[in-house]
């Protein structure tokens, strides 16, 4: 089982540096797996992997405040798949970032490739200013797209007030599976049927091209 409230667990924390993982998804309707499988491919052990199934709106989630106030200590290494399972808030991210830098703790984001180098030594400096150059663009990413979700799923709301039902619209009844956007991408650019689609991310008929609606509207939050 991967750790998901490690809170009240006693941890030793040896001297030796340690590597540990960090997982989240927005929803308990979403998967892990993705995320997991690439952290195992990197040679993670189940007991190294932290998760959350919690939205990116703040960051205070069980499991990623466990790594900060018990397991990470300085010259430790957090690995995320991308930025935004930090946060997709460009604020709350700038300050994790920081947090990170003071305590000594390395981030690796795997989408961002420079993150992942060993600098040569002496050049440590130039890293640091690709990487923050790289973050500050990728939290605005991240951020807009919240502020862009948020934007298109009030207005659907708004565009349904007054209709029989209008009071749940938009709140999650289907599983949505970890791959999803990947795979509505593929369909939506015409690489694969959506036959394909539906066996790929495991979606009923009904369910898939509900969800692919909501998704083309911008009003499905991955």
């Amino acid at each position: 089982m991967f750790i998901s409230n490690i809170a009240t667990q006693q941890i030793i924390h040896t001297t030796e540096h340690r590597t540990y993982y960090y997982a989240r998804v927005s929803s308990t309707g979403q998967n892990l797996a993705r995320q997991i499988a690439a952290f195992k491919k990197m040679g993670a052990e189940e007991r190294e992997i932290i998760t959350d199934k919690a939205s990116g709106k703040d960051i205070d989630r069980p499991g990623y405040q466990a790594l900060k106030t018990t397991l990470l200590r300085p010259g430790d290494t957090l690995v995320i798949v991308s930025l935004d399972r930090l946060s997709r808030k460009k604020e709350d991210i700038k300050t994790e970032l920081q947090y990170f830098r003071e305590h000594n703790i390395r981030l690796k984001i795997l989408d961002i490739p420079t993150t992942l180098i060993e600098p040569p030594e002496g050049q440590e400096w130039l890293f640091d200013m690709v990487l923050n150059i790289l973050t500050e663009v990728m939290a605005s990413i991240a951020e807009q797209e919240r502020l862009s979700i948020r934007s298109r799923q009030k207005q659907g709301i708004e565009a349904l007030r007054g209709t029989p039902g209008w009071e749940n619209y938009g709140r999650p009844d289907q599983q949505i599976p970890e791959n999803y956007e990947e795979i509505m991408k593929r369909w939506l650019n015409h690489e694969i049927t959506a036959v394909a689609a539906m066996n790929l991310s495991g979606l009923k008929r009904t369910t898939f091209y509900k969800l692919a609606k909501k998704y083309k509207n911008g009003e499905l939050e991955i």
